[in-house]
């Protein structure tokens, strides 16, 4: 399972987190591999069942509250019992509330990392959500080109130098939209796999001969998008007289990408195929999957019914002779 640093969340600078270390420095070695979120209301109050360990804990107005109607002594022993039953990640208070000495001291004691932030409890919880979420997610990156081809996100793989910059291009040249070309970051979130482009050389392409290129200045901003989720792969081979390709497409392939499988198409490239044509095609065909259309499976199924059908003409005639 992945995990981050604490030290991370001090760091962030995406997600506008706000946060200013009170205490625990030691506290922030520890790490976080859950990105939800606990208050831990109840647990204060002693019932402790339901902690969670490295997950971070939200101080808002209800805890702080609950913490000032208790004797100093109460308060300390409150918190000594909740820091010693789970692995906790950190502790953050939000809302710019005063922090108690009781909470100072049994952070330093349990070298717990001890946070502030001004933001509400709900808007810190949903922006450090979002922070982990993303923190969280298995990546990779990928040698191929990313492109939206009516909507659907289509990953070209093969070796260097079969073409898929070039396809790309043409792509693009029919309105379609680039997401990533030579390096393609890819992430899991939920069950699916995105795909963007790398930083340094977002919207650039590589055309042999003509040296890199920036799409989004030749073709406008309509030409790429940031990230797409990736829905086909369609891997690139060089044609092989000698090789067996699938001509009917009953049986359907999967790449596995950071755990996830794409369905794959394995398609031959040689001159005088339309490329271009070809990924539009494998496009639409999606979508109809998508739908509950196998056209292959269709297609199938009607001719096993035909054949059935003549064999059975051909036995009755048999017998009626």
């Amino acid at each position: 399972m992945k995990s981050i640093r604490i030290s991370q969340l001090l760091e962030d600078q995406g997600h506008d987190l706000r946060l200013t270390l009170m205490a625990g420095t030691q506290g922030l070695k520890r790490t976080v591999d859950s990105s939800r979120i606990q208050k831990p209301g109840l647990a204060l109050a002693g019932f402790t069942e339901h902690l969670h360990p490295h997950r971070v804990q939200v101080f808002g107005n209800t805890e702080i509250s609950y913490l000032a109607t208790l004797p100093e002594d109460a308060q300390h022993a409150s918190l000594a019992k909740l820091f010693s039953e789970e692995d906790l990640a950190c502790v953050v208070v939000t809302k710019a509330l005063d922090v108690p000495r009781a909470l100072v001291d049994a952070c330093e004691a349990a070298g717990l990392a001890l946070m502030k932030t001004p933001l509400l409890s709900s808007e810190f919880i949903q922006r450090v959500q979002n922070f982990l979420e993303d923190a969280l997610t298995e990546s990779s990156s990928l040698h191929g080109v990313l492109m939206d081809v009516f909507g659907v996100g289509i990953l070209l793989l093969g070796k260097s130098g079969i073409g898929k910059s070039e396809i790309a291009l043409d792509l693009v040249m029919r309105g379609h939209r680039l997401v990533a070309d030579d390096i393609v970051d890819v992430t899991r979130r939920k069950g699916a796999v995105y795909g963007a482009g790398n930083p340094v050389i977002k919207h650039h392409m590589e055309i042999r001969g003509l040296g890199i290129i920036n799409i989004k200045d030749l073709f406008g901003v309509s030409a790429v998008r940031e990230q797409k989720k990736i829905e086909l792969v369609i891997e690139l081979q060089e044609w092989d007289p000698h090789q067996e390709y699938d001509r009917l497409g009953v049986e359907d392939k999967h790449l596995q990408i950071v755990g996830v499988d794409i369905p794959l198409s394995v398609v031959p490239v040689r001159p005088g195929r339309n490329m271009a044509t070809i990924v539009e095609v494998a496009a639409r065909n999606q979508l109809l999957k998508l739908q509950g259309h196998h056209s292959a499976r269709e297609f199938a199924e009607r001719l096993n019914r035909a054949i059935a059908q003549g064999a059975m003409r051909r036995t009755l005639g048999e017998e009626v002779e």
